[in-house]
């Protein structure tokens, strides 16, 4: 009887604790007050969307979250300069006499670390391609020349970078999305948004 009410609860727990999160990457939670502060920071302090507009933004936040998986399982975080980058953020942020007690002071360094992050895989990932890939570039450019109404290569370069970058991003995106396990909780979702 008792194995039977441990399970039990533990099954309400788990399930208490997921209640209490957007979404699940790869077992580590998005709560509901990270995501609401993201958002509301991103949307100049707006917190009033539509659950439509709550799931797209949760979309591009768990892109965001895999690539911050992406660049651990490749030890970015390990690296020198990004652990000197970050203590010096927080550094800078405690001499502002932020408490680490704030909740909101865990949001920004946690947005901080993260962000650092994202952009050093993305720059392995998509923007340095270009500068030591010309050439598949260029076989972009031929595969989608129709999109370019007949221009030659060298007058719509710029926009061939853009489109081939865009390109590797769906390409990674879809990889990971693929490699790591999503959940969304939509009832949690529904409860935040405010038609």
């Amino acid at each position: 009887m008792r194995k039977v009410c441990w399970i039990f609860v533990l099954c309400c727990s788990a399930t208490a604790t997921f209640a209490q999160n957007v979404a699940v990457v790869n077992g580590k939670s998005i709560s509901s007050k990270e995501f609401m502060w993201v958002y509301k920071k991103n949307h100049a302090g707006i917190t009033n969307a539509s659950y439509q507009e709550l799931a797209n933004y949760l979309d591009l936040y768990i892109n965001f979250k895999l690539k911050v998986l992406d660049a651990k399982a490749m030890n970015l975080d390990a690296d020198t300069a990004y652990k000197k980058e970050v203590n010096g953020y927080e550094t800078a942020l405690k001499a502002q006499k932020k408490t680490a007690k704030n909740l909101a002071y865990d949001f920004i360094i946690n947005e901080y670390r993260e962000g650092v992050l994202m952009f050093n895989v993305s720059e392995k990932k998509i923007w340095s391609n270009v500068v030591d890939h010309e050439q598949e570039v260029r076989d972009y450019y031929q595969k989608n020349s129709a999109k370019y109404m007949g221009k030659n290569f060298e007058d719509v370069q710029g926009q061939v970078v853009a489109d081939y970058q865009q390109q590797l991003e769906a390409d990674w995106i879809k990889a990971l999305r693929a490699k790591y396990s999503i959940k969304i909780n939509e009832d949690e979702l529904k409860k935040l948004a405010k038609p």
